[in-house]
């Protein structure tokens, strides 16, 4: 269920699929208005096409100050203003412990999951200031609740953006800029798809609901904390993922 969302202006990064592309629609769904940023231009013309007016889609490289520049102003030029930002485009983990992960892709996975969030509040803070004021969504991880293997760039990556929406958060209370992260668990995208999970109920025994999450299972806490219901709601983490963050099944654990 979305929440409303009437008057709101939102940016969306990675929008053209997967998460983004849920939560681009739940905001249309909540009548607000959304822009889709991203890199995949077919599939974001396609998405905002389907969404009608309250949707359009701009090309957007993440790891490129001058192009989220021009997606903010393009945002304002279309529909007036910007009172919404969810910072979701990223890149998956590498699947390589610390020791064995190169310098090159840890770096390379840090630019785009937390540079880019950086460089996402940077540039739209003047805007919704102009607006007088908004919410900021940063969408994290559970890697960025726990210790997890195999996530060495990526699981950094998500605690720095887990940091860095509280610190965001103490700066801009007073300008009434609000920002929270969001820490999915294992959900079925285009990104994850490869890794060869599964939405049967049973195949990811390692959560207490023992199943991998759907997209649209997280829309409604991203619409909420964009929404004026959240209006007090400010360095907060939400986690959506099926109870893995606060510990494993049952049958985890009895190795059933």
């Amino acid at each position: 269920m979305t929440q409303d969302l009437s008057g709101k202006i939102v940016l969306v990064t990675g929008g053209a699929r997967g998460l983004g592309e849920a939560f681009a629609r739940g905001i249309v769904a909540g009548n607000g208005r959304v822009v889709i940023g991203d890199l995949l231009d077919d599939d974001g013309r396609a998405v905002a096409e389907s969404l009608g007016d309250a949707a359009r889609y701009v090309h957007l490289d993440v790891t490129d100050p001058a192009s989220w520049k021009s997606a903010a102003e393009y945002a304002v030029s279309e529909f007036g203003a910007i009172n919404g930002l969810v910072n979701n485009a990223g890149i998956s983990a590498s699947g390589q412990t610390v020791a064995e992960e190169p310098l090159e892709t840890f770096q390379r996975i840090i630019q785009i999951n937390l540079v880019s969030v950086h460089t996402g509040i940077h540039t739209v803070v003047p805007f919704m200031k102009a607006a007088g004021g908004g919410s900021i969504v940063n969408i994290s991880s559970a890697a960025g609740l726990m210790g997890m293997a195999l996530t060495s760039g990526y699981g950094a990556a998500k605690w720095g953006v887990r940091g860095l929406s509280k610190i965001a958060a103490v700066e801009l209370g007073r300008d009434k800029i609000r920002v929270n992260s969001v820490h999915p668990g294992m959900v079925l995208t285009p990104m994850t798809a490869p890794t060869g999970i599964s939405l049967e109920e049973g195949a990811f025994p390692n959560n207490p609901y023992r199943r991998v999450g759907r997209p649209e299972e997280l829309v409604g806490a991203v619409t909420y904390l964009l929404s004026d219901d959240a209006s007090y709601t400010t360095g907060s983490e939400i986690a959506v993922d099926g109870g893995w963050t606060a510990g494993p099944s049952i049958e985890y654990i009895a190795g059933q």
